[in-house]
Order: structure tokens, then sequence, then C-alpha cells
């Protein structure tokens, strides 16, 4: 009926479970800065329920088991001190009884210098808010009261005058309309007035209302600056600062621009690369070798069935195994269709998040993978160094799948490329395309995950003899007589966990990182794009992105936490639409390179041009060293005369005058009808015009 840290209250008092035992639990309160752990009866508390004075409230610590410090951080250090240094306590059987309790602080005092005062304070905090390592975290999102409205008694909040005279106001609801009355009125206009302006406004606005009160003393322009600041949304000001014309034109976010110990199935993976020993051509031209793929494989330990693998030529790292571990981690029905492999979902099961993924010492060690371990509760381990055989599996597994293929394929790597005594070179021999030769790695995955036999595998007790050891069969198994251990997360979330991270920079052009732009609709929404001296942005914010396509970013707006934004391509940046960001990366050098040539040219003429024009300027002012004949005043009076002069033979130079090569030549006229005698008077259709019969 009762579970481990659950929140119950008695007689108005919450109190937490922390341990059940046949007939009675221990709990403490969460509200006696003294108490300790209790020992209660079951059947009297039951007893209680049907009684309602004891009932289940909502834990109030529950938000703790989602906090995440950040790595190196003050907090994150004190909560992992603290916790070992009450760990032996904690971890005792009897932490409830007093002489035991006693015995385990003064053991800890002796080896650690600490006071009782501290390690019982320790202990109720990790007790009382729920019994985990986040509970030992410094209350510091507690400090300032950040965002929070203060309410001031009989005294004016901040810090006191040092060098103004007076007191200073206290900020009560009428100073707060005042306020807002000159905020809307003289500064969320679009009359450009300044916020000092505004104030301005608000003292004669004050002074009507409060007579005779010193200046001193009326609430300053920083006081109706913070206001203004806590009060008023971003989007807002901005809106009002500007007119309609003004902020359409100018201000608003523009929307376009000119330019072994496995339990069962998925209790572990193993994860590792090798480059294929077989050299491959383009697909678009046989002509062309390409070189030797990399694979990477995600195997299941306990069923040995292939999870993920990747095919290509990313270098072992980080963006080619997150490619396997998608792939490891979602259905891969569409994958083989792709490929023309039919097949169904029971073919290839493994779909969902192991407990533990085994790696290197390499691309899956560090803070990108992080995201994954902490959201997801995988678990990374990773091999000592020069230790291939403690994930022997995916090792063992990379002989198997290239003996199907390097008997008789083309282009395979064989001892030395130095040709002796008229040797030929095999990376010549290739043949196989890069998609020809995924085919085949499928084709093969898909023949070991569900037809080859495992000889040298080492069955358990309770498998039976009639249980064929192919790793489809060893799955299947598995998950009806062993712990099933994969769980199912979206796709999406598990994808963004495995994207590469970066820093992005925020500006009125929108998220930029590696000099690409993106936008969203939530960005847009804050108000991080107007072009105004008022908006506020964060500087850099987290980002990950997909290497594979510059399309779309991923950003997250909130510190220690997984959520996110997606952001897609900006219309700035849209050479790139449908690019890689190795296709942006190797565009921008390009660019870059000519650019830089551009600018070598551009030095040498802007020279050039500035010579001629010094040269002109010196000519000029030499052939005007002798026009002082005239005075100041009849240069001055002279001008619109000159003007006029200059503006006929400016008339005269630019008439068009056509070339008539013969003007003594005359035409010979031809009479249409020889016999008539021609009226070429101007016609005169009066009677035809008022011409009433018609």
């Amino acid at each position: 009926m009762f579970q481990i840290n659950e929140v119950v209250q008695y007689n108005d008092v919450p109190f937490r479970v922390l341990m059940l035992m046949p007939d009675h639990l221990i709990w403490i309160s969460l509200t006696n800065t003294s108490a300790f752990p209790q020992l209660m009866s079951k059947k009297e508390l039951e007893n209680n329920i049907n009684e309602e004075v004891l009932i289940r409230i909502e834990d109030p610590y529950a938000e703790l088991a989602f906090q995440t410090p950040e790595e190196g951080s003050i907090a994150k250090t004190k909560r992992d001190n603290n916790y070992q240094l009450i760990k032996p306590l904690l971890e005792s059987p009897e932490f409830y009884l007093a002489k035991s309790r006693s015995a385990i602080i003064n053991q800890i005092i002796e080896d650690h210098g600490s006071t009782k005062q501290t390690l019982y304070r320790l202990a109720r905090r990790y007790w009382q808010r729920g019994q985990t390592p986040n509970t030992l975290l410094p209350d510091y999102k507690n400090s300032g009261a950040k965002g929070k409205k203060r309410t001031p008694t009989n005294k004016k909040l901040g810090r006191p005058r040092i060098y103004m005279p007076g007191t200073g106001a206290i900020i009560d609801p009428f100073i707060e309309r005042l306020f807002r009355i000159a905020i809307d009125k003289y500064l969320l206009t679009d009359k450009g007035y300044s916020f000092p302006y505004a104030h301005r406004r608000f003292k004669s606005l004050h002074e009507n209302h409060f007579p005779g009160i010193p200046e001193e003393e009326i609430p300053t322009n920083w006081q109706m600056l913070h206001f203004y600041k806590r009060e008023y949304h971003q989007v807002e000001k901005i809106q009002k600062r500007v007119s309609s014309i003004e902020y359409k034109k100018d201000v608003r976010p523009l929307g376009s621009t000119a330019n072994t110990q496995v339990l069962g199935p998925g209790s572990r993976y193993e994860i590792d690369a090798t480059i294929a020993d077989i050299y491959l051509v383009s697909d678009s031209d046989r002509a062309n070798i390409v070189g030797r793929p990399v694979i990477y494989m995600v195997i299941d330990v306990f069923s040995r069935m292939v999870a993920g693998y990747y095919v290509g030529f990313e270098n072992a790292s980080y963006v080619a195994a997150i490619q396997s571990l998608a792939m490891a981690m979602t259905d891969k029905v569409e994958f083989c269709k792709g490929y023309g492999f039919e097949i169904e979902s029971d073919d290839w099961p493994a779909v969902g998040l192991p407990d533990a993924i085994l790696a290197d010492r390499g691309e899956i060690l560090g803070y990108q993978i992080e995201s994954l371990e902490n959201s997801f509760s995988i678990r990374i381990e990773n091999t000592p160094s020069y230790r291939g055989d403690a994930k022997g599996i995916v090792e063992r597994s990379f002989r198997t799948l290239q003996a199907n293929f390097t008997p008789f394929a083309p282009g395979v790597v064989t001892g030395t490329k130095i040709k002796k005594r008229g040797d030929k070179d095999y990376r010549l021999d290739a043949k196989l395309t890069v998609t020809e030769f995924k085919e085949i790695i499928l084709s093969s995955i898909l023949y070991h995950n569900q037809f080859a036999p495992l000889e040298k595998y080492d069955r358990d007790i309770d498998m039976p003899n009639s249980l064929p050891l192919i790793p489809k069969a060893l799955w299947q198994w598995g998950l009806q007589h062993r712990t099933g251990r994969l769980r199912s997360f979206s796709y999406d979330a598990i994808r963004v966990s495995l994207l590469p991270r970066v820093k992005a920079t925020l500006s009125d052009l929108g998220v930029c990182i590696y000099g690409v732009y993106y936008t969203s609709a939530e960005i847009v929404q804050q108000g991080w794009l107007h072009r105004s001296d008022e908006t506020i942005r964060p500087e850099k914010i987290d980002a990950a992105y997909d290497p594979a396509s510059a399309d779309h970013i991923y950003i997250f707006p909130k510190k220690n936490s997984t959520s996110y934004w997606i952001c897609k391509l900006a219309i700035r940046s849209r050479e790139f639409e449908g690019s890689s960001f190795w296709d942006v990366w190797q565009i921008q050098d390009e660019q870059k390179k000519t650019m830089a040539k551009s600018k070598v040219i551009a030095e040498q003429r802007k020279r050039e041009h500035e010579e001629f024009v010094e040269n002109k300027i010196k000519q000029a002012i030499q052939k005007s060293a002798n026009t002082d004949h005239l005075s100041n005043a009849e240069r001055i009076s002279a001008i619109n005369d000159n003007k006029r002069k200059v503006k006929a033979i400016e008339r005269q130079d630019n008439a068009y005058r056509p070339n008539i090569s013969n003007k003594d030549q005359k035409a010979d006229v031809i009479y249409i009808n020889e016999h008539v005698e021609e009226d070429y008077s101007y016609p005169d259709h009066i009677d035809d015009l008022f011409n009433e019969d018609d």
C-alpha cells in the first residue's frame, strides 16, 4: 500500500516514507528542522487512511529529480562531496536507530573532521527531499528571487542612497499606476519620445497628485525603468515605439531579403568502426576510385544481432557514430525498402534504447554524448585504451562481415600497394560502387540476423537445446524468458540528443552557426529578431546540428534542459538549401578564396583611382591659379549666367543629328491612279458626322 519516497500528510503534517519493512515503515517529517526517522506501524497507518486522517499529497521536492547541474560547477561539486560525506549513514540499514546512527556519525567525524550539526543537517536534507543525490544541491535558485516582484513595507527597496539626498520613494500600486499612464501615453507611441522625457512627464503627473513633495523623493528614472522592463513584454515595447509603417518596414522580423553481463536483449550494445578492406568507385562515374569506406557496427551482446550500422566515408568520429546509433534505435523497414529489401518489423526487431553502450575511448567519450546519457538514462561505458578485446563481439563481427565479400570481390586490399615484379596495383581493380557495396553489407547483415548459426555461442543453463542459436531466435527467446531492456522513445528526441552541439550566436538576422542563419516561429515570438536598440536577446545559445543536412538546426532555449526548437534555414542563407554542412564548409572556403583574390585586385584599382583623382585635382588647382581677376562678389553673381551658357553648350553637344548622305538626289513620284486628278486637300467629314439619315 505504501511506497518508498512517497509523501503523505498525517494530522496536517507532511511525512516522507524512507523505508518499508514487513509490519512497519520508516518515515520523517518534512517540516520539522530537527526531525529524525521514525518507526511506524503499517496497520495503524492503514487505519488512519480509512479514517481520512492520513492522505497522500504531492511531493514538494519533485522538481529536484529534473535538475542537472553544470559539469564543474560549485553546485555539482558540493552535491557530490556532501553525498560522499554522509554515504556511510545513508547506506546503513539501521539509520533509523539513534544508537547506530550516532556511532556512524562519530566515525564520519573521526575520518573526515566534519561536525555533528553539519552531518545531521545534510542527512535530514537527503531524507526529507527524496533520497537522491540532487537533494544535496545548494538552493542557489532561491537566491535573489529573480523575476519575482518585491513587496515594499515601510522602506524603499534596493540599496540605500549614497550621494543623492533623501531616502527615496516606495513604489506602491498607485505609483505603478502613474508609471503605466506615463509609459503608455508618452513612451509606447510612435512620437519618438525618450524614456527620460516620459519620466519627466511622470514627475508632472506625480506633482499634480502629491503637491509639495520634494524633488528627491519622487520616484527616480531607474525605478520607472525597472517597472517598465518587468511589466512590459519586449515585442509590445518594440512594436508600439514606432509607427505601423516603420514597424513593417524597419523593425519587424525579416521574412525575406534581397539576396557478460547482460540480462537479455538490449542490456548492452557494443559499437565500433573499421575501414573496409576494399576500394570502391563512384556511383556517378565508375572510372573514379573513391577509396575505402568506413563501417560502423552496433551489436547487441546478448543475441549478437546487428542493431544498426553505417557505411560511408566519414572518418571514425562522433558524426559517423551517431548515424549508426540512431539507426540502431529506430525501425529499419523503410530503410531496407530503400535498398530493395522487403522485410517485416519482426525480421529486424532491434528498436529502442538499450541500457548501456560500450565503445572505445574516442568518439563516444566526451560531452557530446552526455545529453543521451542524462536524458534517456543510457549508461555509456568506455573500454580501456588498447583493449579491443573488451568489446570482442563487435570486433569479431567485422571479420565475419568482410569474409562475405573479400574472397571474390575486386579491389580488395591485399598486402602492400608497392608493385613488385610487374604486380598490378589492387586499387585499380575496384569495380563496386558505393551503393552496390552498401547493398552487399545490408544483405550480409540481414542474413546474419535471421539465419546465421552462432556455433561458438555459449548457452546459459536455462536455454533449451531446441533453441536455434541465431540472432533473431535468441532475441525473441530473450524477450520471452529474460528481461527485455529496450525502451521506446521518440525518434526525433533520440536523434536530436545524438547530434553534435555548438554555441550559436543571435542577431536580428537570426541564429547563426558556421556563418549560416536560421529562424523559427518561437524566436520571432520572443522578439529576438526585432531591429531595435531595446531588443534583448541572449548572445549565445546551445544548438545541435545534423552534419548531413544544413536545412535545419535545433536550439535549446533553456539551460540544463533537452527541450528544443526546430529552426529552418533563413532566406538570407538560401544558397545552402539542400546542402550538408560539409558542403557549406567547402563552399565557404571557396568563397573566401574568391573574395581574397577580388580584394587584391580591388585594392590595386582603388589605389589607381585615388591617384587619378588626386592628379586631376592638382591640375585643376594649377589651371585655376590665374582666375582671380574678378572679385568674389562678381564671380558669385555670374553663377546663373555661367550655368545657362554651359547648359546651352551641353544641349548643342547632345543634340541628335541624322547622317543624310545624298541630300541633292530627288525621289521619283509614282501616281496611284494616272487618269484621276487627285485632291490632296484636308478632308471634310462634317456631312458624314451629322448625317441624320444614317
